[in-house]
């Protein structure tokens, strides 16, 4: 039988952010164990916040507690067809949330932002940043598809994750590592993603939910699936996918927790 999803409950974001800081430098140490580097992409939303109060605690001085920034390449596992300092910009974002407060002195992780020159043309801006995927893991002629060594998501109240919506035509996307999308269902209606078979293909996939909000979402998402984009993700990754959230975002959720451990 596949392996299925694993879903870490926390009483609160306080409890969430250690366990996801151990997560995610357990997945740093095995990309840095694999090929000397750690490629890890990110969405916006409330992650990169929550990714802040994980990654910039002090260390505890423990064997593997330590961030490696400088061996970081972070790329988007989706942006929005703005300027890098928009408000709407998941660049923008991360910056003000997490790369601007690095402690003085840290070597700062290489971050792919998309060309901003293509803007106007969301098909051009969408192969650009595809080539720098090309540029990073390989040509397109050696591997089919690139692999990650983690995508940190998020989820929106409708099940959309990265920017692939529910009933969307792109999730039927299959050869494409970056797609545009013009027609949003929330704005801005202009972005660029990551399709599902990279996000399904990575090594590691971890989404964060947190807040009562979610929990009806949650509720359909591992109970019924409905093909919403957050179950095509639990159905595709199985076991490498791994949900951290607070119980107010699973309440009456059926679906098992399992105790977080490494």
């Amino acid at each position: 039988m596949a392996k299925q999803a694993n879903l870490y409950s926390f009483p609160g974001v306080d409890k969430l952010a250690p366990a996801l800081r151990a997560y995610v430098i357990s997945c740093q140490e095995a990309g840095l164990a694999r090929h000397g580097v750690f490629k890890v992409a990110v969405s916006g939303g409330s992650l990169p916040k929550t990714l802040a109060q994980a990654l910039l605690s002090p260390s505890s001085g423990a064997e593997n507690d330590t961030v490696k920034w400088d061996k970081w390449e972070i790329f988007f596992a989706d942006e929005r067809a703005v300027p890098l300092d928009h408000p709407d910009s998941n660049y923008a974002l991360l910056k003000s949330e997490l790369l601007d407060k690095l402690p003085a002195g840290t070597t700062q992780p290489t971050v792919h932002t998309i060309n901003t020159e293509y803007l106007e043309d969301t098909q051009e801006l969408a192969d650009q940043y595809e080539q720098t995927l090309v540029n990073s893991f390989a040509s397109r002629d050696s591997v089919r598809l690139p692999i990650f060594d983690l995508l940190l998501l998020g989820c929106g109240p409708d099940g959309h994750t990265c920017s692939l919506f529910p009933g969307h035509e792109l999730l039927r996307e299959t050869s494409a590592w970056v797609a545009p999308i013009e027609d949003s269902p929330k704005p801005p209606l202009k972005r660029i993603t990551l399709t599902l078979p990279v996000v399904n293909h990575s090594v590691r996939v971890a989404f964060v939910a947190t807040g009562g909000g979610k929990k009806e979402i949650m509720k359909e998402i591992f109970e019924e699936g409905n093909g919403l984009p957050c179950a095509l993700v639990n159905e595709g990754t199985g076991g490498r996918c791994s949900w951290f959230v607070d119980n107010a975002a699973v309440e009456g959720v059926s679906y098992p927790r399992r105790p977080f451990s490494l």
